[in-house]
């Protein structure tokens, strides 16, 4: 007891937050009569919230480095509505105007990471600029109206679902594989990982918990993809936001830059004098996070199946929350990706099962709102206590 004591002390937050996770899916579940977590509904859910997910990945590593991107709501929306013209009226392969989107989305975050980095600008005085910026230019390109339809094949990025190879016919057999498969590696994985602890004699959780864990985590991939199995299998978009979470988690976890990016969060001008290259650090940052809002912008528009206006409004903010929910600290150098996914879930079912409660958008802002405080508060009186 005293093991998993210090086991869930020592991984409060990110612990706090799955179990937060876990508590709200149940009691909307239970508020809605069960609509929540029905396989239409699951779906809808994994839709409706993919580009805010794959912002907040984005989000998290400009918010480890100590900087904030108030922008990426605008940048979405103007990348959707240059798609728009390239592919609707321009007629355009789909696929290279997607490309062509993504180098613009690198290019709009090289510019702004430029301000940033080698100028000096606070981030949140040039990405607020940023914001003002692309959003009027997202009007000047759509002249203030919607542009529709886009092309079936780009639709499918975020409508469609990965075929059934085996013909399955009341259920989806492939994504019962694929879920097998995946529970697998993921096992082996934790199987390897504590080997390695035992080899250099670090401390390991018990091995009755350990076992538990596997479990759940067997369990639980099985049980949500046999959830989708029963709709129409796996999305399109979920496959997309699991190669990105894997990438992103291994490269911070794993990797030098990754390192270096809690480095210049944690401390910039230790980080410089040890010959971290900060600036550089930086604006690939930003670069980063002007790809995937590009990509963000890309799903969103491919879900309206039209260029808006108004695409991209309040993404920014629900990005961010995510991030903060998820146990990166405010003060930068602390975050994962796989804690900003989860308070981008806790944010996802919040809004879902809300919605489905019929309370009003009003209501719901000021519950997000207090949310995210709350999150914080807990991350700054957890750091004083440290």
């Amino acid at each position: 007891m005293n093991s998993l004591g210090n086991l869930l002390k020592n991984n409060m937050r990110k612990s706090s937050m799955v179990i937060a996770l876990i508590l709200i899916a149940l009691l909307f579940q239970i508020l809605t009569d069960g609509t929540l977590l029905k396989p239409l509904n699951i779906t809808n859910l994994i839709l409706q919230n993919s580009y805010i997910l794959i912002l907040a990945v984005g989000m998290v590593l400009v918010i480890i480095t100590g900087h904030i991107d108030l922008s990426v709501g605008s940048v979405a929306a103007f990348v959707g509505a240059v798609s728009a013209i390239l592919m609707i009226e321009m007629q355009m392969n789909p696929w290279l105007a997607v490309v062509i989107c993504l180098v613009i989305g690198a290019l709009i975050g090289a510019w702004q990471g430029f301000w940033v980095a080698y100028v000096g600008i606070p981030a949140f005085i040039v990405t607020l600029a940023g914001m003002l910026l692309f959003r009027g230019l997202t009007l000047v390109v759509l002249k203030g109206q919607s542009i529709a339809p886009y092309p079936e094949s780009f639709q499918k990025i975020n409508n469609g679902f990965i075929p059934d190879l085996f013909g399955g016919e009341s259920i989806h057999l492939f994504s019962l594989v694929i879920g097998l498969l995946i529970s697998l590696v993921l096992i082996a994985l934790e199987i390897r990982t504590r080997n390695n602890q035992l080899k250099y004699r670090f401390e390991v959780s018990p091995t009755w918990l350990f076992y538990l864990k596997l479990f759940s985590v067997f369990a639980a991939v099985n049980f949500f993809t046999y959830v989708l199995s029963t709709y129409r299998g796996i999305p399109n978009i979920l496959v997309i936001l699991f190669v990105i979470i894997v990438i992103y988690a291994f490269v911070m976890k794993k990797t030098i830059v990754g390192r270096h990016i809690y480095a210049v969060g944690g401390n910039l001008k230790a980080a410089s004098l040890s010959g971290i290259k900060t600036k550089r650090v930086t604006l690939g940052v930003f670069i980063n996070m002007g790809v995937l809002a590009a990509l963000s912008g890309l799903i969103f528009a491919a879900r309206l199946n039209a260029a808006t206006p108004r695409a991209g409004n309040l993404f920014e903010l629900d990005a961010i929350a995510a991030v903060f929910i998820g146990g990166a600290s405010a003060y930068g150098g602390v975050g994962t990706v796989i804690g900003a996914v989860v308070g981008g879930l806790v944010m996802g079912v919040m809004n879902n099962g809300m919605s489905i409660l019929g309370i009003s958008i009003d209501w719901q802002q000021a519950i997000k709102g207090l949310v995210l405080l709350a999150a914080v508060a807990f991350d700054i009186v957890n750091k004083r206590k440290n």
